[in-house]
This record gives structure tokens, sequence and C-alpha cells, in this order.
């Protein structure tokens, strides 16, 4: 399927019952799309309503035909295989995989318009997982990097094996190690104990829950807890060992953003401080993980080298770990 191309399909609107909004509509259409993505679609034109540009409040009535004219990654009902992206599987048996994202790489998309994500190698390397997890968006996927967070990430291979995983982690029981480079000189320890929600004033972030709203806690609110060791310290940076259980959104970055720390070369919450290193990505890599096996409860652990363009960091500052 080729996302530069694009393919018309046309959809009746309802001949009876009230008007409704074209993004409503479009969405039933095409459920495997979210209301979000549906009204990106939209927005990029893809969506016309007879011979019109739709936009998404307009409201459709009996006898209008709403055309679809956009990239056909659009009408995609699951991640698109990608077997050309250089993947690392670090483990793999009969139920589990451990696969070592590269930094620059999602783990996933919400649409066929993401092409070069963990979820696009899976869907060519392991088709099988199509179906496994909890969203068609996710095959087999038991949890999460950001995009320019490298490290391990864990998928399962049938459904009984990801609901396991799933309440190990829910539970606490994945323990998930990353090394992260920072400003300044932290403590020795320490553990960062802050829930987090999103930034009202920015989507794309997340933020502590302030201490004042602490009693009065946001339905939308997280418990997280950060737990770091600093293992080396250098020409102002610390190289902390860092851990978490069940993991929240940016929780680390957020977590050591909020206590006087940013991370080396964080795009988002790095404090507008410039990256000496030229990174162009947060210096924070998912190092090992730890879990019960689905199947017979045994003891695992993953590791996952230091990537080469953090190791020259690292040996610019003459820092050994």
């Amino acid at each position: 399927m080729n996302n530069e191309s694009s393919s018309e399909h046309s959809w009746p609107a309802p001949a009876d019952g009230p008007s409704i909004r074209l993004d409503a509509f479009v969405r039933r259409c095409l459920p495997h799309l979210s209301l979000r993505e549906v009204q990106r679609a939209i927005g990029e034109g893809s969506f016309w309503i007879n011979a019109r540009r739709g936009k998404k409040g307009a409201r459709l009535d009996a006898g209008d035909i709403v055309s679809f004219r956009g990239p056909r990654h659009w009408l995609a009902p699951a991640p698109l295989p990608r077997a050309d992206l250089a993947v690392i599987i670090r483990y793999e048996d009969e139920s589990v995989l451990a696969l070592d994202k590269p930094p620059g790489m999602a783990t996933h998309g919400f649409s066929g318009r993401e092409t070069a994500s963990l979820a696009n190698f899976l869907a060519a390397a392991r088709p099988a997982l199509r179906g496994v997890g909890q969203s068609r968006w996710e095959p087999g996927l038991v949890n999460r990097l950001d995009r320019g967070t490298s490290g391990l990430v864990l998928a399962a291979k049938d459904q009984d094996s990801f609901d396991d995983l799933r309440s190990q982690s829910r539970r606490g029981l994945v323990k998930k190690k990353y090394w992260a480079l920072v400003c300044g000189k932290t403590e020795d320890r320490g553990v960062i104990d802050v829930p987090l929600m999103h930034d009202s004033r920015d989507r794309k972030k997340m933020t502590t829950l302030g201490k004042a709203n602490k009693r009065e806690r946001p339905p939308r609110s997280w418990s997280a807890a950060t737990r770091f060791r600093r293992r080396a310290w250098s020409q102002g940076f610390s190289l902390l060992e860092v851990e978490i259980e069940r993991g929240v959104t940016h929780q680390i970055r957020v977590h050591l953003q909020a206590a006087g720390h940013p991370l080396v070369g964080d795009p988002l919450y790095g404090a507008g401080r410039p990256d000496p290193f030229g990174l162009e990505r947060q210096f924070l890599h998912a190092g090992s993980l730890e879990f019960r096996h689905p199947k017979g409860g045994r003891k695992m652990r993953v590791e996952s080298p230091l990537p080469e363009d953090l190791k020259k960091v690292l040996e610019r500052l003459k820092m050994s770990f």
C-alpha cells in the first residue's frame, strides 16, 4: 500500500434520523480511527461533502455524499508492515518478545499515518501478533517508550501472555531500569514520589500535581514514584540509574525536571537549556526489564547496552559506570 497515493471512497449520509456531524459520521464509517485521527484527516482535506471540502463540525443531511480523497494510510485498519526497519530482538521465546527500540522511532502510531514505528516492524517481522493486546495499533506491546528514548520494549505473542504481563505491570511487578544523564549534581540517591497529570497549558506535556492540590486530586492524575542512584558526576552533569515500576507518560523526564535536574537534550522538559552534546534527543535509555515469565512464572531479566550516541557523551565527560 503506497502512502503517497490516494483513493476515493464514498458513503451516503443516513436517509432517516437527525443530521450528524461529519467527524462522527466518518468515525462510524472508519471505526479503526480515533476521533482525534478522524479530525486530523478532515483537517488535511481528506473528506469532502458532495463537491466541497468538509469541516469537522459540518452537519450532514439526507442525500449528502461523503467522499474520501486523501492518502490511503487513513484507510489502513492496522499498522502497515515495514520489513526494512532496523530493530534488534534481545530476547524471544514462544510467549515473549523483547525489542531494542532505537532513538527517533515511535513505539506505535494511532493510524496508518505512522509507517516507521516498532509496531510497523512487528507487523512485518511477527504478523501473528496482529490482534494481540488492547489496541490494533499496538500489536502485543506491553509497554511504551517515548520517541526520543531508546531501549527495551516488551511484547507478548498471545493474548493470555499479554494479559499476564499487563497485570504484572499494573501491580508494579515489572521492574524497569534506565540510564539518565541530567544537569547538575544530584543527591547520591533519592525517590521522587509526586503524582502526575496532563499539563492544561500544553496537551503534549505532563506536569506534577502541585502540593496545594494533593488533597483534592483531579480525576485525571496518576501516582508515580521514580527512584534514582547517582553513578557518576563530571563537569556539571550526573549519570543516574533510574528505576520505575508502573510507569506514567513522561514520568522520568517530568520528575527529574521538577527536581531541578532536567535530562540532557530533552526537547520538551529541558527548561530551554541548550544541548551541549548535539544529541537531538533526551539522554534516556531503558537498559533492563525484569518480570515473571507468563508461562511458568520463572524470573526473567533482559538487558540492552547503552547506544553509541550516549556512550560518546559519557566518553567526553570521562564517566565510567
